[in-house]
């Protein structure tokens, strides 16, 4: 019977039996196989070089993140020392305490000086004192005693 599997056909093909065929596939498996031996390895292997970069991109995600932070905060400092060099400016220029001022920008700190100095020079004087100032009882004995009196009054 194998042999009348084995005939040729009119086209000039061969045919094949039943077990050359599974022989035939057998080999080619195998040959397949064998190139992909190693893919349990490889992929073990990519899996790790993949953790490894993902740890790597953590840490320069981190780097980065602390430079900009950095960044940030010097550009704060470098803005408050251009609104304190600036309030120094116009203090010394219109010769009044730096401390007075509280403007953000130069056209705020110069109408704040100039509404300090008209207060200044305008007519805003100390109160006047109905009895010119003077104590209505003049101080006598010692300091100790004077304040014992005066807590016994307030609180008779």
């Amino acid at each position: 019977m194998a042999e009348q599997n084995k005939t040729n056909t009119p086209e000039g093909g061969k045919t094949f039996t039943q077990e050359e065929l599974e022989q035939i596939i057998g080999e080619r498996l195998a040959r397949e196989r064998l190139k992909f031996e190693d893919y349990e390895d490889l992929k073990a292997k990519a899996a790790k070089f993949d953790e490894i970069e993902e740890n790597s991109k953590s840490e320069l995600q981190k780097a980065q993140e602390s430079a900009n932070s950095y960044k940030a905060e010097l550009e704060k400092l470098k803005a408050a020392n251009t609104v304190r060099d600036m309030r120094s400016k116009v203090a010394k220029e219109k010769e009044i305490p730096e401390s007075l001022l509280t403007g953000n920008t130069e056209e705020e700190c110069l109408s704040q000086a100039k509404a300090l100095l008209d207060f200044a020079k305008g007519s805003h004087s100390a109160p006047s004192v109905p009895d010119g100032g003077e104590p209505n009882n003049p101080p006598s004995g010692k300091t100790r005693d004077q304040f014992a009196d005066w807590i016994e009054q307030a609180l008779n």
